[in-house]
């Protein structure tokens, strides 16, 4: 047996029970996350050795890929197996050695409602220019948001759609939408290149794998301005954060500029967090929504960003939230436990007293996505 066919069984053993992501250290037994904890691999107990791994993974990258590797000492790239399974992947070096995590993406695009997405989601999606944020931290699932959101314009929409991403995740296939999908390093540089020249494609709709740098919120932020929605993502916890990051990014000299942009283009944001159930196993999601008024641009505009959490508690009927509304939905229908909610919240001790306020989020509306844990331990 080969070390890539050795590789592959070790992923299919993963897939069997549902694991969302695995891990492959030289020196070390693979692991996989079931329900957000790292566990072995049941028929996979004995450490894996440095060459092995190595060339297993160096089996699986293309001829740029190996380059990148060897130059950087990490590497990005999508993996698909023969039974059709797709992994997003990163290889990097550690302490002289090489470790990988494999990440499961789901052969099927999922809705917004059976993810649990509040429904302003698709009012999003369907917004004809702006800038839309999903951020969250890593394995909160806003890749798969974002998927589903883009679901959305395909089917409904006749309009071209251009992702950028590193790796391509899902792949769409064009229904009412003509989808255009870009991988970094295979069709593109980088998410500046492609953004410098995306303009001349006819876009409506672009996706931005992810805003990494000044230069790609840059070229975002523009193309919102002129008349394009842009959907991308942020490793941030909370609305707030998230513009806080993006003016921050930006020298001094620069950021009044950012502000009247962002207050300008800004749609929403769709802050995610993923917390263990409360009786069962999986996973279920808590959300922050924040959706552009006039008074929320005015608060950006004037650099008062603290008061959007007010806005926020105050814009139920407009579709935003804040954490804390939300985990109180959540354990008022006891998916979450007290405890692990008061371990996120915003203002722990006040959690009792938040009054929910958001149908989106209300106890008995989980009840009706009887997938919905089945699908958390699969995809996130």
């Amino acid at each position: 047996m080969t070390a890539a066919e050795g590789l592959d069984r070790i992923l299919v053993s993963a897939i069997t029970r549902e694991a969302s992501d695995v891990h492959l250290s030289s020196g070390a037994p693979p692991l996989m996350r079931l329900v957000g904890a790292l566990t072995g691999v049941p028929e996979f107990p004995e450490p894996v050795p440095a060459q092995w791994l190595e060339s297993a993974l160096l089996a699986i990258m293309s001829p740029a890929q190996r380059q990148t590797y060897e130059e950087i000492g990490e590497v990005d790239l999508a993996y698909t197996l023969g039974t059709g399974a797709r992994f997003r992947v990163n290889i990097f070096r550690q302490l002289g050695g090489v470790a990988a995590a494999l990440r499961l993406v789901p052969s099927a695009v999922s809705t917004l409602q059976s993810l649990g997405i509040p429904a302003i989601a698709r009012d999003l999606a369907l917004k004809p220019r702006g800038l839309v944020l999903c951020t969250g931290p890593t394995g909160s699932g806003k890749s798969t948001t974002l998927a589903a959101m883009v679901d959305v314009v395909n089917r409904e929409c006749p309009l071209h759609i251009i992702t950028i991403e590193d790796p391509i995740e899902y792949l769409h296939t064009s229904r009412r939408a003509l989808i255009h999908q870009r991988e970094l390093g295979r069709d593109t540089p980088s998410f500046a290149s492609a953004m410098r020249h995306i303009l001349r494609q006819d876009p409506d709709v672009i996706l931005i794998g992810e805003l990494r740098d000044p230069e790609s919120i840059s070229t975002a932020l523009t193309a919102a301005e002129t008349g394009h929605l842009v959907l991308s993502t942020l490793h941030t916890q909370g609305a707030a954060k998230s513009i806080d990051r993006i003016i921050d990014s930006f020298p001094a000299y620069q950021q009044n500029q950012v502000r009247a942009q962002l207050a300008d283009t800004l749609q929403g944001v769709i802050s995610q967090t993923l917390l263990p159930r409360a009786q069962v196993a999986g996973r279920v999601l808590a959300t922050e929504v924040l959706v552009h008024t006039p008074a929320v641009a005015n608060l950006i505009r004037e650099g008062e960003v603290a008061q959007l959490y007010s806005a926020m508690q105050a814009g139920s009927s407009l579709g935003m939230h804040t954490l804390d509304q939300s985990l109180a939905g959540l354990v008022a229908g006891g998916l979450v436990s007290r405890q692990v909610a008061q371990g996120v919240a915003v203002d722990p001790q006040g959690l009792d007293l938040v009054r929910v306020q958001v149908q989106d989020l209300d106890a008995e509306s989980w009840t009706h996505h009887a997938d919905q844990q089945a699908y958390a331990r699969r995809v996130y």
